[in-house]
């Protein structure tokens, strides 16, 4: 559990932080602004109820308002770099089981912060307008590390060239799709030379097959929720040619029955078919519930299309659609299964190894509420491209730090 800290214990980590700045920030050339970057994390792991730049600069004894929105939303260090910076030095000691897509929704009153619009909002639970960063985090049973961030530019931003120059968006910056902007993350990540772990996501990006398909081209094994009412074949469907009179082209094979939902593929055979398994110990003692693994045959058009592509064209494809592994939950006091995933495991993976894989999303959540309350990620008042992605990364920073501090055995505890 990471916390905030009081005035006087911010004081005794000076040493260990100015440590951290001087290697996560090494990137920033100048000393001045490496010592803003000091203070900022002071600010935002000090105890307040806002960690906008303002509270932030009153609460500090050598806040300086006036500095520190200049830092933050002006000055021109490589949030990249210092985001780079952070993941190397905090993954080896997180030591990760799995990598998360997620994305985290900041609501805005008003047209002109950069990338709003009407769209979902998670935090608020409904259309509302807001900001939407897509997330990457390494993350393990223990502890969690974001190693970058996507804004996500909705489409009305895109040829909106006076919010773009009001807010600082780069030229280069389009719409992408949020399945694209995950995929990009993990390019980037994999590019600084971390290892690659297994993808976990929710169904916002599992129910996307190119999502899917675009980790299976990267050699990457994932699982990732999806929909009850995704369709799909059983794992024994085989199909076949329609009678062809020899005239005309030939009739592509066909499955002879229709694709099920998932919800009923997962519902045949009933209870007895799930077996109960525990798949982490918490807190309160053995987390457990009642699973099944099943091998299916995704069905829709993307899928075919993939398998025409991947097989050289349509007369090289058997007709057969590829493989994939289902996992279901079917808690003991529901009337249903609730809860689907599919992966790139094989199906005679252990039972409790996919649950544990599939549970994983929890510590991200978990780190995102401690962000968002502890650390202030949604407190930011600026409107520019620039002063978004520099607070992401500073709060990152301070995430990183803490949580470093809770991981250490030998580090020094306040009193």
């Amino acid at each position: 559990m990471l916390s905030v800290v009081l005035l006087g214990e911010i004081e005794e980590l000076r040493c260990d932080l100015a440590e951290f700045v001087a290697e996560v920030f090494a990137s920033v050339p100048r000393k001045d602004t490496r010592g803003w970057a000091d203070c900022y994390l002071r600010g935002l792991m000090l105890d307040g109820r806002r960690k906008s730049v303002q509270p932030m600069a009153e609460r500090l004894p050598d806040g300086d308002m006036q500095s520190l929105q200049q830092f933050v939303s002006q000055s021109p260090w490589d949030h990249v770099a210092v985001l780079r910076a952070v993941a190397l030095k905090t993954v080896p000691v997180v030591d990760p089981e799995v990598w998360v897509i997620d994305d985290v929704s900041f609501p805005k009153d008003g047209p002109m912060s950069v990338a709003v619009a009407r769209q979902w909002c998670g935090a608020l639970g409904k259309q509302s307008n807001c900001q939407v960063a897509v997330s990457l985090h390494a993350a393990s049973d223990v502890a969690s590390v974001p190693l970058s961030w996507r804004l996500f530019v909705p489409e009305e931003w895109a040829g909106d060239a006076v919010r773009r120059a009001r807010t600082g968006v780069p030229d280069a910056v389009e719409h992408r799709e949020k399945w694209r902007l995950a995929l990009d993350l993990i390019d980037e990540a994999t590019s600084w030379g971390l290892a690659p772990k297994v993808i976990v996501a929710d169904a916002g990006y599992g129910a996307c097959h190119a999502f899917r398909q675009g980790l299976a081209d990267r050699g990457l094994d994932f699982v990732v929720a999806v929909r009850a009412d995704e369709t799909a074949h059983q794992a024994d469907a085989v199909p076949a040619a329609p009678a062809w009179s020899g005239q005309g082209r030939r009739p592509a094979e066909r499955y002879r029955t229709k694709p099920a939902a998932l919800k009923a593929l997962a519902a045949d055979g009933g209870r007895p078919a799930y077996r109960r398994t525990t798949w982490r110990h918490g807190s309160k003692g053995p987390m457990r519930s009642r699973f099944r693994v099943q091998t299916v045959r995704p069905a829709g058009v993307a899928p075919r299309r993939h398998a025409t592509a991947a097989a050289g064209g349509t007369a090289a494809w058997d007709g057969i659609l590829p493989a994939a592994t289902l996992l279901t939950e079917w808690p003991t006091r529901e009337k249903a299964p609730t809860d689907y995933w599919l992966t790139s495991l094989p199906a005679d993976t252990t039972t409790r190894l996919l649950a544990r894989l599939a549970k994983m999303r929890w510590r991200i959540e978990h780190d995102y509420r401690e962000m968002k309350h502890g650390l202030g990620l949604d407190h930011f008042e600026g409107r520019t491209w620039r002063g978004f992605h520099h607070h992401l990364a500073l709060v990152t920073a301070a995430h990183a730090f803490l949580t470093l501090r809770r991981l250490d055995p030998k580090a020094h505890t306040p009193a």
